[in-house]
C-alpha cells in the first residue's frame, strides 16, 4: 500500500496518488467487488440478474452516502 501526505496547499501527492489509480486499477477493484458479492450470495440467490441487482444497490447506496458525506462535511453544493 503506497501512502501519500495530503497537504492543503500542494497537490502534487494527490497527482500521484491519482495517476497510480486510474481507470485499470479501478476496473479491477470493480471485478473484485463483483466477485466478492458473487460468493456472498446464497446458493439459492446465485444468479446473474440478483448479482446484478445487489451490485447496483450497494453502488446507488454508496454514490449517495459519498454525496450526503460530502455536504455534511464540506457544507457546499456537490455540483
Amino acid at each position: 500500500m503506497a501512502y501519500f501526505d495530503m497537504p492543503d496547499d500542494d497537490s502534487s501527492d494527490f497527482d500521484k496518488m491519482r495517476e497510480m489509480f486510474g481507470p485499470g486499477q479501478i476496473d479491477q477493484e470493480i471485478r473484485q467487488a463483483i466477485l466478492c458479492c458473487w460468493m456472498g450470495l446464497p446458493n439459492e440467490k446465485r444468479h446473474f440478474d440478483e448479482l446484478e441487482r445487489q451490485i447496483r444497490r450497494l453502488v446507488e447506496r454508496a454514490l449517495s452516502d459519498r454525496r450526503e458525506d460530502h455536504d455534511e462535511f464540506r457544507g457546499d453544493s456537490h455540483d
